[in-house]
């Protein structure tokens, strides 16, 4: 809620009309990255939710392009980083609230992330779970990665 509430205080006072004033979030076209709200200013994006700052394109575009939007622009499932580059990271690991209550899940399964990593901890192949599961190791390794860069945040 703070980040809205300071978007809003900002699009306010840089509003040119009296309904840009009265209506600041729906004057503009916002994209989020999940913490912040940005726009189009003079060609480049602006974070709207930190009084204005520029924002990298180039990585704000990154992360954008892993979360999904239904047809009225709401976030509907968003696919996390499981690497620390962020450069084709892949999307095997989804976020998907109708799916397993909003718990991280392999991509086209129900199949948590979290259960994977817990029988990895102790002591089972990746080989194994990929066979137990009929997902290609790829997939599993992608599952253990997403939970250990969760302990370690």
């Amino acid at each position: 809620m703070p980040s809205i509430r300071n978007a809003i205080e900002y699009l306010s006072r840089k509003a040119t009309t009296e309904f840009e004033r009265r209506h600041p979030l729906i004057s503009r076209v916002l994209e989020t990255d999940g913490l912040d709200l940005f726009t189009e200013y003079y060609g480049g994006l602006t974070n709207v939710s930190r009084a204005g700052q520029q924002a990298m394109r180039e990585l704000i575009n990154v992360a954008l392009r892993r979360i999904d939007c239904d047809t009225s622009g709401i976030p509907v499932k968003f696919y996390p980083f499981t690497r620390s580059s962020i450069k084709d990271a892949p999307t095997t690991v989804v976020i998907d609230p109708a799916l397993s209550a909003g718990r991280p899940v392999i991509a086209g399964t129900g199949l948590a992330t979290q259960i994977i990593a817990e029988r990895y901890k102790l002591g089972e192949s990746i080989r194994d779970l990929a066979y137990d599961y009929e997902r290609p190791n790829a997939e599993i390794e992608e599952a253990i990665r997403c939970e250990f860069t969760a302990i370690a945040a």
